[in-house]
């Protein structure tokens, strides 16, 4: 990981990254990311890679069209370098380079106007406005659609100073209020409490661009009577079916292998049935044509001491004799010639 951050926070690769450019292209973002993610020992294959640079796009993508204000793409960004600084901690080289990249997106960015931000923004939604690639955590978090496209909240706290929907003010040509009319809105709006920190160490109070994984999630989250039905018949599955072991213990009574116990009269076996209910058997065998009607075929499953005899002749001729190990030789067997060599 410290291979990785140290090419990504290179002093040469931070400035040509600061120049005033053209957005890349898609393709130049792969190969910059391919060449990052190779800059250690770790190798992916290129199933892996794809499925990496997927989730990162994705992810970043949905973090950029959430954001409550244009300007707060400078916090996720932050939120991103203060994830990295947790990983490097232990290394003060390392975490100088990150330090001075803090320092330039403060000097750069830290002063540019709403509307600069908003293009900002809008440019990068632009970017990736033809990805809809679905990732796993986001249809269980019910955040993406299973067409790939995101879900927009309308609930949550507002813009860090803007007020909370539900007012309508109207003022006279003087500037002065008239009048006021309060709606209902369709979400539950809440005011932030504080606006999130831009300086190097604070707080940002806004949570995209943290860890998707840290918030704990339960297994399954849904409560239909489907799921209900799976995770019954899923405990089921686990008591042994009584019918599997009667049919084993038939087929070894065919086989002649099994003595046949019969206590207190009671007889052993398993019954067929293709109909749901006994119910229903047997008012199709009484609306059974005459003509459809077949006789019933008895196997006898008894141990028959002829029959016994047979099998355990053909038993006899499929056995074959172990070799004698002392006559085994040096190279006889492939596996001893390997040893051998």
């Amino acid at each position: 990981m410290n291979d990785i951050i140290t090419t990504m926070f290179n002093k040469k690769f931070m400035e040509e990254l600061f120049k005033p450019q053209e957005l890349y292209s898609k393709k130049a973002l792969r190969t910059v990311y391919d060449r990052l993610a190779h800059a250690s020992i770790m190798r992916l294959n290129q199933a892996s890679m794809d499925k990496l640079y997927d989730l990162m796009t994705m992810a970043f993508k949905y973090q950029v069209l959430l954001c409550p204000r244009p300007k707060d793409i400078l916090l996720v960004t932050f939120n991103h370098l203060d994830a990295i600084k947790d990983f490097i901690c232990d290394a003060p080289g390392i975490l100088n380079q990150v330090d001075e990249t803090f320092r330039q997106l403060i000097e750069m960015y830290g002063s540019l106007s709403a509307g600069e931000f908003q293009l900002i923004r809008q440019t990068l939604l632009i970017f990736f406005q033809d990805m809809h690639i679905r990732v796993s955590i986001f249809l269980k978090d019910k955040v993406q659609n299973s067409n790939g496209r995101f879900v927009l909240p309308i609930s949550g706290p507002v813009p860090w100073g803007t007020e909370v929907p539900g007012l309508i003010r109207m003022f006279n040509c003087k500037g002065d209020e008239v009048k006021r009319t309060e709606f209902t809105t369709g979400g539950n709006y809440v005011t932030p409490q504080r606006e999130g920190s831009f300086e190097l160490y604070g707080d940002r109070v806004l949570k995209l661009g943290t860890n998707m994984y840290s918030v704990s999630r339960p297994a399954e989250t849904h409560t239909s009577g489907s799921s209900k039905t799976l995770a019954s018949s899923a405990k089921e599955n686990i008591v042994p079916n009584p019918l599997a072991k009667e049919e084993l213990n038939f087929l070894a009574r065919l086989l002649g292998g099994l003595e046949i116990k019969k206590p207190g009269g009671s007889e052993t076996g398993f019954r067929l049935n293709l109909f749901t209910t006994d119910e229903e058997e047997e008012q199709a065998a009484l609306t059974r044509p005459e003509e459809l009607s077949y006789k019933v075929v008895n196997i006898e499953a008894t141990e028959e001491p002829a029959r016994r005899a047979e099998l355990e002749r053909i038993l006899g001729d499929l056995e074959v004799a172990e070799p004698c190990a002392e006559s085994c030789g040096k190279g006889e067997d492939l596996l001893a010639l390997m040893d051998g060599l």
